[in-house]
C-alpha cells in the first residue's frame, strides 16, 4: 500500500518536497548548505536533497528559512506610510511609478522595461553594490538556469529578461553573507517574490545578509513553470532533441517580446520564435507547480522594490517596453529615488490605484487561493501557512459564486487527477545539455 501524506505541518525539507510545498527557491541550501543540496527534476523544478535527518539543528534552520512552507509579514516592520488600501491584498506600498531604463539596451533587452536591470546595475555603477545576484541561462545547458552574479553592464544586459523556467537564486546568497559578515560592498538581488521572501527569512538564520544584501527586487511572478514546460515548448517550436537548443528567450527585445529559441536543425542553423500567448498561455503556464497555485504573493510583497508589467493599458504593437515600479521600503524609495536623479530609470509617478489595474486577475487569485488552501486541509493535505497575509476578505468580496465553487470543487478534483494525496518523489534528473559536434 503506497504511503500517504500526513495532515500536518512538514517537519523537515523533505516532507515539504513531498507536500508539493517547496517552491524551489534554494534559500534551504543556502542556510544548510551541509544539510540541503539543489538538483533539478525535470518534471517539478529545482527541487531540494535533504543530506542529514530531521533532528539536526542544520535540517531545523532549513525549515525554518523556507518560504514554501510558511510566509508572514510582520506587522511591526511595515512602514507607518505604507497605503492602507493596498496594503491586505498587495502589501506594503509606498509608491508607484511608471517607466523604464534609462539605457536603451537594456529597455528594449528587458522583458518589461529593464528597470529592475537598470535599477541594480546602478548600484553597482554607483558604489554601492558590489554586484547582482540573479538567474541566467545555464551556461552548458541553456534549457535550465543557474545563479550567477553580474559586475559590470555587459553581464547585467546578456542576463536581462524573463526565465520562465526553474530557479534557485536564494542559494547563491553566500557571497552576500560573507560580504555582511566581513563589512566587504553589498549585493543586489533579484528574484521571483518566493526568491526575495526566502531571503528575508534566511536573514534570521544568517544576520550577514542584512548587512550583505544592499537592495532586493522582486518581480512579478505568476508562476513558474517546470523544466517540461520549456521542453513541450522548443518541440512545439520544431527542435526534435532539446540538445539541438543552443538559447532560448522567453521575452523581451520588445515588449512583450517573443519566445526565441536559436539552434540547429537537419544540421543547419535554426531559429523559431513563438508570441508572448503562444509560449506563455498555450504552453508554459500548464506547467506551473502546484506551489504556484497555492500562492498568494505574486507581487514581490517582501521586497525593497518590486517590478512588473502595466498591464492596465493595451500594449501597442512595436511599442517599446514600460514597468511598473512598486516602491515598498524606504531602503527601496533611496534606491529609486538615486537611479532617477542620475538618469538611470526614466520614471513618471502614477496612482497607486493602477496596481491592482494591471493585475486584476491577482485579485480574484488570491481568494481562490484561500478556498484552494481550506480544500487541501478539509482533505488532510499539508498546506503553506500565511499569517498576517489576509484572504478569506477577497475570496468573501472578489469572487463570484461560482468562482468560490470551483475554488473548492476544482482543487479537489485537481487533487485527485494528481494523485496529490502521495508524496511527490525529488529525481535528479541529468541536464539536456547542448548538442556538440562530437555528440
Amino acid at each position: 500500500m503506497s504511503r500517504r501524506l500526513p495532515a500536518r505541518a512538514p517537519r523537515d525539507i523533505t516532507e515539504v518536497a513531498e507536500g508539493r510545498l517547496c517552491s524551489g527557491c534554494g534559500t534551504c541550501a543556502f542556510v544548510s548548505p551541509d544539510a540541503v543540496r539543489m538538483v533539478d527534476d525535470l518534471a517539478a523544478g529545482r527541487r531540494p536533497l535533504q543530506l542529514l535527518p530531521a533532528s539536526s539543528s542544520s535540517t531545523r534552520a532549513a525549515l525554518r528559512a523556507c518560504p514554501g512552507a510558511a510566509l508572514a509579514h510582520d506587522p511591526q516592520a511595515v512602514p507607518a506610510n505604507a497605503d492602507p488600501g493596498l496594503l491586505p491584498g498587495w502589501g506594503p506600498v509606498l509608491e508607484i511609478w511608471e517607466g523604464y531604463a534609462g539605457d536603451p539596451e537594456l529597455r528594449y533587452a528587458g522583458s518589461s522595461g529593464g528597470a529592475a536591470s537598470a535599477l541594480a546595475l546602478h548600484l553597482v555603477e554607483s558604489g554601492g553594490a558590489a554586484g547582482v545576484i540573479h538567474t541566467a541561462a545555464r551556461a552548458d545547458a541553456p534549457l535550465l538556469n543557474e545563479t550567477v552574479i553580474s559586475t559590470s553592464r555587459d553581464e547585467v544586459l546578456a542576463r536581462a529578461g524573463s526565465r520562465y523556467a526553474p530557479a534557485s537564486p536564494c542559494d547563491g546568497l553566500a557571497a552576500a553573507d560573507r560580504a555582511g559578515t566581513s563589512g566587504a560592498a553589498p549585493y543586489v538581488f533579484i528574484g521571483k517574490p518566493c526568491d526575495v521572501a526566502g531571503a528575508a527569512k534566511a536573514a534570521t538564520e544568517r544576520p550577514g545578509l542584512r548587512e550583505g544584501v544592499a537592495l532586493t527586487i522582486g518581480v512579478f511572478c505568476a508562476g513558474t513553470p517546470s523544466t517540461a514546460g520549456t521542453l513541450e515548448l522548443v518541440q512545439r517550436m520544431g527542435f526534435a532533441q532539446p540538445q539541438d537548443v543552443e538559447s532560448i528567450r522567453y521575452r523581451g527585445n520588445g515588449w512583450p517580446g517573443e519566445a526565441v529559441a536559436v539552434g540547429t536543425r537537419d544540421g543547419e542553423k535554426y531559429e523559431a520564435s513563438f508570441s508572448y500567448a503562444d509560449s506563455w498561455g498555450a504552453v508554459l503556464q500548464r506547467h506551473r507547480q502546484w506551489r504556484c497555485h497555492v500562492c498568494l504573493d505574486h507581487t514581490g510583497e517582501f521586497a525593497d522594490v518590486s517590478v512588473g508589467d502595466p498591464w492596465y493599458r493595451e500594449v501597442e504593437p512595436g511599442e517599446p517596453g514600460r514597468s511598473l515600479v512598486v516602491v515598498r521600503t524606504e531602503r527601496g524609495r533611496r534606491a529609486v529615488a538615486a537611479a532617477r536623479a542620475s538618469g538611470a530609470l526614466v520614471l513618471e509617478r502614477v496612482a497607486n490605484d493602477v496596481l491592482p489595474r494591471s493585475q486584476p486577475n491577482l485579485v480574484r487569485t488570491r481568494g481562490a487561493v484561500w478556498g484552494r488552501i481550506a480544500t487541501m486541509r478539509l482533505l488532510g493535505l499539508p498546506a503553506p501557512r500565511y499569517r498576517h497575509m489576509p484572504a478569506f476578505r477577497s475570496w468573501l468580496r472578489d469572487l463570484t459564486p461560482r468562482d468560490k465553487a470551483r475554488s473548492f470543487v476544482g482543487t479537489a478534483r485537481r487533487i485527485r487527477a494528481r494523485g496529490m494525496r502521495r508524496p511527490a518523489t525529488v529525481s535528479e534528473s541529468a541536464p539536456p545539455r547542448q548538442r556538440t559536434d562530437a555528440s
